[in-house]
């Protein structure tokens, strides 16, 4: 159950199209699409990303910042903040990072490449 969960939140909500602000899994964050701002104005589309492995680490801490930030406030405010059973950490996380791996491979194989600018070589 903890993994369907996390596929299909990983497919709606942590898309590697978050990079774009008007992107409908931006969108699908309603209000909370403000929080993906600072994400989107860090990277740039189709960059890092879109890399199968860092994109989803990116996503991930950034989520993990946002997450301390919230969870440093309860634990200010509750006696005794609630625990995060361990067990679940496995199948959320490799349910929320199958389907932006399977993005990422769809996008490459979909996708065409651009053409170079021409200019000064690098």
């Amino acid at each position: 159950m903890a993994f369907s969960l996390a596929y299909v939140g990983g497919s709606l909500f942590l898309s590697p199209d978050l990079d774009l602000e008007g992107s409908a899994p931006a969108r699908r964050w309603g209000p909370f699409r403000l929080l993906w701002k600072p994400y989107a104005a860090l990277f740039r589309h189709r960059g890092l990303s879109h890399s199968p492995i860092w994109g989803p680490l990116t996503r991930f801490a950034y989520l993990a910042l946002l997450f301390l930030v919230v969870w440093a406030t309860v634990s200010a405010v509750l006696p005794s903040p609630p625990p995060v059973p361990s067990s679940l950490w496995a199948p959320v996380v490799v349910g929320a990072v199958l389907p932006q791996v399977l993005h990422v491979l769809v996008d490459r194989l979909l996708t065409p490449p651009r053409p170079r600018k021409r200019g000064r070589p690098r």
